[in-house]
């Protein structure tokens, strides 16, 4: 497990094979990194899939609306839901789309980030400047390689659990 520096703005997901470690990063993006704890901390990602994942690309979860396995979600719609809570402005910066770096997901408008994000499991490089970045894996990227591919997949992966490591 990494060193973990700012434990508030740390986001520790529990996946099937392990956890992920993921540094949020407020300086950079500071209402999307609010609006990650806040959805972590209200249990509103535990159970949810990963419901478009892409080899050599980028593994997408957080539809909290849909796309929860353990709570009654519709799958079918998984990937067209966001939460209860008002989408978020673009807080575009100079960080590249590095492997490991976590994405706000979106719909063509930029404005319109709301609970779903992706992990990139490449260097994305032609997302830069146009998907918000605000977080990137300090550990368990092995196991974020391990989830289930596929637009959706058949049998999908999900979040075990979502928290902030200073509530842990």
């Amino acid at each position: 497990m990494a060193e973990i520096k700012d434990p508030e703005n740390t986001i520790l997901i529990e996946l099937k094979d392990g956890t992920v470690t993921i540094e949020l990063l407020p300086d950079v993006a500071p209402q999307h990194a609010t609006r990650m704890k806040e959805l972590a901390r209200a249990g509103k990602y535990d159970g949810v899939v990963f419901h478009r994942v892409i080899e050599g690309f980028m593994a997408q979860t957080g539809d909290v609306e849909h796309g929860n396995v353990d709570g009654g979600g519709d799958l079918r719609r998984a990937g067209t839901g966001g939460s209860d809570l008002p989408d978020l402005p673009a807080e575009f910066s100079k960080l590249p789309h590095d492997r490991g770096t976590l994405g706000a997901a979106r719909s063509q408008n930029p404005n319109s980030a709301n609970s779903q994000f992706f992990i990139n499991f490449g260097d994305n490089h032609f997302l830069n400047g146009q998907y918000t970045v605000y977080g990137r894996v300090i550990s368990g990227m092995e196991h974020v390689d391990k989830i289930t591919r596929g637009e959706p997949p058949a049998n999908p992966d999900k979040m075990i659990s979502v928290k902030v490591a200073a509530d842990v």
